[in-house]
């Protein structure tokens, strides 16, 4: 999960929301200072997921860094609603119930 959220922010909403129960980890800007609008940002999630552009697929409400996270390859879907996403999601193979 990557993230532009001050440290206590971010804190909050993982711990409030359970997050790390279900995410692998998270790359966060107050952490790594880097920021979304940064190529970079991605490129580290990649590295510390060991995974390949190609295995990725990034949702975001900003059109801006769905066009940032394509730059490197990876597959990106502007989430616009939840039906929508999920329906982009299921184009790439992945249904969820």
């Amino acid at each position: 999960m990557l993230s532009n959220e001050g440290r206590e922010l971010n804190r909050h909403r993982i711990e409030t929301f359970g997050l790390g129960a279900f995410v692998d980890f998270f790359i966060s800007s107050c952490y790594v200072h880097l920021r979304k609008s940064d190529a970079d940002i991605f490129k580290l999630a990649l590295d510390v997921a060991h995974v390949k552009t190609a295995e990725v697929i990034y949702s975001e409400n900003r059109p801006m860094f769905v066009s940032v996270a394509e730059s490197p390859g990876i597959k990106g879907i502007h989430h616009t609603s939840y039906e929508d996403t999920r329906t982009k999601l299921a184009e790439f193979g992945l249904k969820i119930g």
